[in-house]
């Protein structure tokens, strides 16, 4: 057969593409090394529950377009994320918001809650300033226009600065240093440049005007967009295609003849080049589900965060509570952040400033392959939410 587009990868971008391309009149072949679409967003149905394999995934987009779109595949439901977090034997309200600062500190009005976070700030950024006169050997008193002028030289200096002590300690540091697997004065300030505080009695995480899971589960919405598609599963790239020293062979070919255009990348951007620049980092999760046949509610949220360093797990997902209660019995999920190595899966890019740096030469040798296309998180490098997967998808779509 002689196919269009090759679309290694039936994660959200290879299904955009696929649809995109189906359209506008164009052969796609999809294949995925997993057993099944969808890629980090699929879902699986148990116990009458739609379980998130690969943690919790809450559609929210301000793209108007990439809302209308999603809605031709699926009927999103109102679920609203309003996660819990959990600090020894503390609950709190994420994100940052009144019923937060309230229940840390006692205090009912937004004026109590700025005054707080203004003087603790302002302390911690003291404090640091201090450190830096005394390693510099310069004991002169730290300066209005020092503190004004602060600029943060690693995360844990950032969210002092943003945060004040008593919320960076129980909520952002234990957490972050979790998900990152490094300390926080190790982390790049810009990982948190911003945080989200609002002064008001409000749990909703999200900003965005649109948000929600679609009814009966994002695997229904990956099959309707790749209605019309040749897929196979089970198939790894690396073994599918004719090769020669770990590089596709041009013009692209199957061992059994078939033949491709263009390929649509969505794997890895270094391993397709064979590592040869170097390797990037990533990092990677492990989940440890579990099935509780006799109790309907576990936690009484879907997502309960605990932020102790010393917790290994970052989360708590109980599915059912996405969708209302559906189903008896409930299922729950721990999300173990994990070292990434050679050979496991990658979820999400260590967008620091060496591995950008790599990431950019890799750009360079992908500008120069005008037959392959790069995309999602892995082929582009980046950290994207799924509307903005689905609207890089939409973008490159575009100028084909």
């Amino acid at each position: 057969m002689k196919y269009d587009y090759l679309i290694v990868g039936a994660g959200l971008f290879g299904c955009v593409f696929a649809q995109q391309m189906r359209q506008a009149g164009k052969k796609c072949l999809v294949i995925d090394k997993r057993n099944h679409i969808g890629g980090n967003i699929y879902t699986q149905k148990r116990m009458d529950i739609n379980v998130h394999q690969y943690g919790a995934h809450i559609f929210h987009t301000s793209d108007e377009e990439v809302w209308s779109y999603v809605n031709q595949y699926a009927r999103f439901n109102n679920y609203v994320n309003s996660p819990i977090a959990v600090w020894k034997d503390e609950l709190y309200n994420l994100p940052f918001n009144m019923n937060t600062f309230s229940r840390m500190w006692g205090i009912r009005t937004p004026q109590q809650a700025q005054e707080i976070i203004g003087k603790q700030s302002r302390q911690a950024v003291t404090e640091i300033l201090q450190k830096r006169h005394e390693v510099a050997g310069n004991y002169a008193e730290i300066t209005e226009e020092e503190i004004t002028g602060f600029e943060a030289e690693n995360l844990e200096e950032q969210g002092l600065c943003l945060a004040g002590r008593d919320i960076f300690e129980k909520l952002v540091k234990g957490y972050t240093e979790k998900q990152w697997g490094r300390s926080c004065a190790e982390l790049p300030a810009f990982i948190i440049r911003r945080l989200p505080f609002r002064f008001i009695y409000d749990n909703n995480y999200f900003n965005d005007p649109y948000q929600g899971i679609p009814i009966g589960g994002y695997t229904l919405l990956a099959e309707k967009m790749l209605e019309g598609t040749e897929v196979r599963l089970d198939t790894d790239y690396y073994r599918f295609l004719q090769m020669q020293d770990g590089a596709p062979v041009r013009p692209f070919a199957s061992a059994n003849g078939d033949t491709f255009g263009k390929i649509v990348f969505t794997g890895m951007i270094d391993e397709f080049y064979g590592y040869r620049l170097g390797m990037l980092e990533y990092r990677s999760l492990r989940f440890e589900t579990q099935e509780l046949p006799d109790t309907d509610n576990y936690q009484g949220n879907a997502v309960v965060n605990y932020t102790e360093r010393e917790v290994p797990y970052t989360r708590i997902i109980e599915h059912r509570h996405f969708e209302y209660g559906r189903g008896h019995g409930t299922i729950i999920t721990r999300e173990y952040p994990a070292t990434w190595k050679k050979g496991d899966e990658p979820y999400y890019p260590m967008n620091d400033e060496k591995n950008n740096s790599l990431f950019a030469q890799y750009q360079e040798l992908a500008k120069r392959d005008k037959d392959v296309i790069f995309g999602g998180r892995l082929g582009q490098y980046k950290y994207y939410n799924m509307d903005q997967v689905i609207r890089a998808a939409l973008d490159i779509c575009a100028q084909q």
